[in-house]
């Protein structure tokens, strides 16, 4: 959940951590904190944003040529000074910094308050650098063994970069189920939760794998072991992330500039798998376990947030144009409630990150039942990615709004190729219907921009319906995970409760929260389902409900009885996704954004929840 970057080498670290961190801030906002190593070994933070920590160090001593740096998303202890990363030993000769969970950390506090130890913080990440230095003064060790040591005593997760006073030239990092990227320079290293701060400055890349212990030095030497003293040879990755890709480009916001990349995500998504002349779907990461798809039994889908609503939609695709039983599932439910798991089960994690706990953990539980797992993530060399069998990047590009868009598009994009090149391949699909479908799948980007061209009409509704206390967003068969994503993104960044439901449950309940004060989101696109759609309109109506439709160009019908009508390109309904959900994403974002919200970095969230 947090943010965390580090620095060593010949350039002013200062600078570089905070460029970092802004970069990194998606990942948590509540506090932020940098150490340096000059004259001395010093720590600024605060509570607040990094823009707060840039104002308090204003006046402070910020050279020096290493340095840790902290954005925090507080899971030990409330979001305040004192909690605040980094965090000081007893000493005060090393500092830690943290991403991740330590489970254990009470039992060792408790032990090591009864040796003498002294806490200021409330936090477990204070215990885990206590330890270290507790374990290098009593059994005499360096600092690197002491880390070592000290991680083979810890439960839980976590991605750190330690910093001694005494050891000015050496930078140490670790990781466990939390993610951490090693950027190699000429002399000089990047640690870093993600790519993102790394980019600017090199494109040589190690991911470090759970476990694992990076020690760096100013002299260009990095080492790898695990916490077992295993040594690791480094593998050096090339980034594929091109810088302006992390920039707002002119935006306002990166969320409304990642709504407006969609065309091109959900095009690059396609690109290369695509070929419409030839009829031809072609995903080369799963080519291998194609028989695996063809003679599954069942596909279970795992996820949370919006993965999960893409795993909806993905259930009716595979439902529908393959005929294989599908069951999609909460991943932090899944992992939980001992599932029934066969060897002949395919078993698809969906993760923006790659590096979400609850899905990570799924993903072990379903691979120790003999399942075969295949993600499908938009960040290359992310955990997901490493762990499963095999799978499919989106290639939606780095996502820096916490409330995802184009990920969520991308990831209808990816199961859409899968379920149709599985589908073809079962022989499920007629010729014809498969190459009309392909046909139009090509033409989702190009209707993705007319919908975009709807901003103004979208800009106009949410300044109606702005101070709303409730929205209530419906939807069926294909449309219903729209209808829930709709919702969540409202909610998310705009702090106006919204339920998501399928629109005929709407009388087993929900009916009764409307009057003439409820707005009601209706997906309302051509399909099967239409005409009963258009009943659960004029239900609402009947209740005085205000209707917000979202309807296929040249409708008349549903246009007579709603408030207000968004038209949208018409497509196929198992498309139809891909197409109705960007009038609600721009809805929830200037809804947000009238409301004063911040829009990218919503209150009490993170962009990666890396920690259960």
């Amino acid at each position: 959940m947090c943010g965390i970057v580090a620095y060593i080498g010949k350039k002013e670290a200062y600078p570089i951590l905070m460029k970092g961190l802004h970069r990194l801030e998606y990942r948590g906002y509540d506090s932020a904190g940098v150490a340096l190593i000059n004259s001395d070994l010093v720590v600024y933070k605060c509570k607040g944003k990094v823009s707060d920590l840039e104002k308090f160090t204003v006046n402070k001593n910020k050279t020096g040529t290493i340095g840790i740096g902290h954005t925090r998303w507080a899971t030990h202890g409330e979001p305040n000074d004192v909690n605040a990363h980094p965090h000081y030993s007893g000493s005060k000769n090393l500092v830690l910094i943290h991403n991740g969970i330590i489970e254990n950390y009470a039992p060792l506090k408790e032990e090591m308050i009864k040796r003498g130890h002294v806490f200021e913080s409330d936090t477990d990440t204070e215990v885990l650098v206590h330890l270290i230095e507790d374990i290098q003064q009593r059994e005499n060790v360096d600092l690197p063994e002491a880390v070592r040591i000290a991680l083979n005593n810890v439960i839980g997760a976590y991605a750190i970069v330690v910093l001694s006073k005494n050891d000015p030239d050496l930078l140490i990092a670790a990781k466990k189920s939390s993610p951490l990227v090693l950027g190699v320079g000429e002399e000089e290293f990047f640690v870093a939760s993600d790519a993102t701060p790394i980019v600017e400055y090199t494109k040589n890349v190690v991911y470090l794998e759970d476990e694992e212990i990076a020690v760096v030095n100013r002299k260009g030497k990095l080492q790898i072991k695990t916490i077992r003293n295993q040594e690791i040879t480094p593998y050096i990755h090339e980034l594929q992330m091109q810088l302006e890709a992390i920039e707002k480009g002119g935006f306002d916001h990166f969320m409304l500039k990642e709504i407006y990349e969609q065309p091109r995500s959900i095009r690059d998504s396609m690109r290369g798998r695509v070929h419409v002349d030839k009829g031809v779907v072609e995903l080369g990461g799963i080519r291998e376990y194609m028989q695996k798809f063809v003679s599954a039994n069942r596909i279970i889908i795992i996820g949370c947030g919006t993965s999960w609503h893409a795993g909806m939609v993905g259930e009716y695709l595979f439902e529908d144009l393959a005929r294989i039983p599908v069951e999609v599932e909460y991943a932090s439910e899944f992992r939980y409630r001992n599932p029934v798991i066969y060897e002949s089960d395919v078993v698809i994690a969906i993760s923006q990150s790659g590096e979400t706990a609850d899905t990570l953990a799924a993903i072990e539980l379903a691979k120790s039942k003999g399942a075969t797992i295949i993600g499908v993530c938009n960040v290359v060399g992310s955990s997901i990615a490493r762990t499963t069998h095999a799978g499919s990047y989106t290639h939606a590009g780095p996502e820096i709004g916490v409330a995802s868009t184009k990920a969520f598009t991308a990831q209808v994009t990816v199961l859409t190729l899968m379920a149709l090149a599985i589908g073809h391949k079962r022989g499920m699909i007629s010729e014809t219907h498969y190459h009309e479908l392909l046909s139009e799948l090509d033409s989702i980007p190009a209707k993705v921009e007319r919908v975009l061209k709807l901003n103004d009409q979208i800009k106009y509704l949410a300044s109606i319906f702005k101070d709303a206390r409730n929205f209530l967003y419906l939807g069926r068969s294909y449309t219903f995970p729209v209808a829930l994503e709709g919702a969540l993104k409202l909610k998310e960044i705009s702090y106006i409760h919204a339920e998501g439901y399928p629109a005929a449950e709407m009388k087993h309940g929900p009916i009764a929260l409307i009057d003439e004060e409820m707005p009601v989101v209706v997906i309302a696109t051509k399909g099967a389902s239409y005409e009963k759609v258009v009943s659960n309109i004029q239900e609402v109506k009947a209740r005085k409900g205000k209707v917000i439709a979202v309807v296929t160009e040249g409708d008349t019908i549903v246009r007579k009885i709603a408030d207000h009508v968004i038209e949208v390109p018409e497509t196929d309904e198992k498309l139809a996704t891909l197409i109705s959900v960007v009038p609600l994403q721009l809805l929830s974002y200037y809804i947000a954004v009238m409301r004063g919200c911040n829009v990218d970095q919503p209150r009490n969230l993170a962009k990666s929840v890396t920690v259960e």
